[in-house]
């Protein structure tokens, strides 16, 4: 294979035979529901993919591949070779033909992203490549590659467009504010296919404490021995089922401006997943392929989604989402719950010096 990316014929260098192969493997089968109906849809659109890479032109994709290419490290036989190899074998699970150019950019930060119109790039960071060790990185790159087989570098590189537009037009309220709900929306897709992605970096990896510990150490920095996956996950719990409606607010507000979903989140997310009967029933050999693509229904998607978010709702601990849950069955008393769920926000009344006969005994539902 080419350094630069070009079409390989042969996988007879690439490790880790032992590893479970799934040839043909449609996108849909790792698919967040969410994810995998935004983008059935989005490739229903005629035409859709040939609009956006006609706008290749305003995109700072022909800049980005440039900077990359002049100011960072390219993955190769000859540099990053445990990368390389790393690189080919997740194309070799995946059973994506083309393999996509990856570069290690020198930044502290860990972090990794796969971008692109015409084509996708994969970069990692020397602080991710660093942070992690060999099945932790296996994971991470099986993450990337994901991305890249279900489309989302040119999805991924719009919104790196319009967040850029955003601060150029934010002298415009009306502008500014149509790109901003733009731009929250896909973020709001943006964060689902981080969840997909993470799932095709265990069907890549096939360990699943590799995965978590990745997650692990991107939380908590390159302290493996202070760290325990059961105790982090444990956070992830109090997270979801913690605090009034209040915190549920904040959550709320918390994670808009993101681009990823928080990591405890994630960890427990693709944990609930490896657990689950699609995960079985992929390593089984049983999957969507991508023959049958043509062929999905985007109502049958849209229909996925919201019953996964249905069922989210429903055996979540997280108090507004409980509420939500309890109004849909019919349950009663709307005022009483709601009052008791931001009871964080009322001031409690100054003490008395003593009880006296008019006194309100407290209530029963407090």
């Amino acid at each position: 294979m080419s350094d630069d990316g070009q079409q390989h014929t042969g996988h007879e260098r690439v490790p880790s035979r032992q590893r479970r192969r799934f040839p043909g493997i449609s996108s849909r089968a790792y698919e967040h529901p969410a994810d995998r109906s935004a983008l059935v849809a989005l490739r229903k659109l005629s035409g859709f993919d040939t609009v956006f890479k006609a706008l290749s032109g305003l995109l700072p994709e022909r800049s980005l591949r440039l900077l990359f290419l002049s100011d960072s490290v390219r993955v190769s036989e000859r540099q990053f070779q445990h990368l390389h190899d790393m690189l080919l074998d997740a194309c070799y699970i995946l059973d994506l033909e083309k393999v996509p150019p990856m570069y290690v950019n020198q930044d502290p930060q860990p972090n990794a992203m796969c971008i692109g119109l015409d084509e996708p790039i994969i970069v990692v960071t020397t602080g991710l490549v660093e942070l992690l060790d060999e099945e932790e990185m296996r994971a991470v790159v099986g993450h990337e590659v994901g991305h890249a087989l279900s489309g989302h570098s040119v999805y991924r590189t719009i919104l790196l467009f319009l967040t850029n537009l955003a601060l150029k037009v934010a002298w415009i309220p009306l502008g500014n504010f149509a790109v901003m709900a733009i731009i929250t929306a896909l973020r709001e897709w943006f964060r689902k296919s981080e969840l997909s992605a993470d799932r095709a970096g265990l069907l890549v990896g096939q360990d699943v404490q590799a995965s978590m510990r990745g997650l692990m150490k991107i939380a908590g920095g390159n302290h493996l021995h202070e760290m325990n996956v059961d105790a982090f996950l444990e956070q992830a719990e109090e997270y979801d089922s913690g605090g009034d409606l209040r915190d549920s607010v904040l959550k709320i507000l918390n994670v808009l401006p993101r681009s990823h979903p928080f990591t405890t989140v994630r960890a427990a997310e693709l944990k609930k997943w490896s657990e689950s009967r699609d995960f079985q029933r992929i390593m089984d050999g049983h999957y969507e392929r991508r023959d049958g693509d043509k062929d999905t229904s985007v109502s049958d998607s849209f229909r996925e989604s919201a019953a996964a978010y249905a069922s989210d709702v429903k055996t979540s601990k997280d108090p507004l989402m409980k509420l939500v849950s309890d109004l849909a069955g019919g349950a009663g008393d709307l005022g009483g719950r709601v009052r008791r769920g931001f009871d964080g926000f009322r001031t409690p009344p100054p003490a008395k010096e003593g009880p006296t006969d008019t006194d309100v005994p407290p209530r029963d539902d407090d």
